[in-house]
């Protein structure tokens, strides 16, 4: 999926919606304004449908983790690779922006002198998609050596 945000002219509202991969981006172009809402109004069920399933796959694992992110006496440290690191990128400066301390780590420069970052008093939210990255779980072995506690966050919940 093509995610478009358009920012009114006054640069006050922004509207996402989300195109289907198989539309070039100019039959986008070429689109008329009455597919747009139309588009939006899919997309948004869409995911509102899949954010609802998600909800519902919530258990105890889901409750731990936050448990164990709240009681650190340390900071949150998120490792990501990829578009998970991008996304963890996200979540590292969200966290850090309303009180908890927080920072990102790139699951290949973690290698490169980054682990020196971490500590044992840490939480270290470990971003896959697959759960499987080499990156991610090389680091994760790593980051156990250091002490660290770890919450995996993948979309494979083996």
């Amino acid at each position: 999926m093509l995610s478009v945000r358009v920012i009114s002219k006054a640069y006050t509202t922004v509207h996402a919606f989300t195109i289907p991969h198989e539309m070039a981006l100019w039959e986008v172009a070429q689109m008329g304004s009455s597919r747009w809402t139309e588009i939006g109004r899919k997309t948004m069920l869409a995911e509102a449908e899949a954010i609802s399933m998600v909800a519902g796959l919530l258990d105890r694992r889901f409750e731990d983790a936050v448990n164990l992110l709240l009681s650190s006496n340390g900071r949150i440290v998120v490792l990501g690779l990829g578009k998970s690191g991008h996304v963890g990128r996200k979540i590292a400066a969200t966290l850090a922006s309303t009180g908890t301390p927080a920072f990102f780590v790139h699951a290949a420069e973690a290698f490169h002198g980054d682990f020196g970052m971490i500590t044992a008093e840490d939480v270290v939210l470990a971003i896959s998609n697959s759960g499987e990255t080499a990156e991610v779980v090389g680091a994760v072995t790593h980051i156990r050596k250091i002490g660290a506690r770890i919450v995996a966050l993948t979309g494979n919940a083996e």
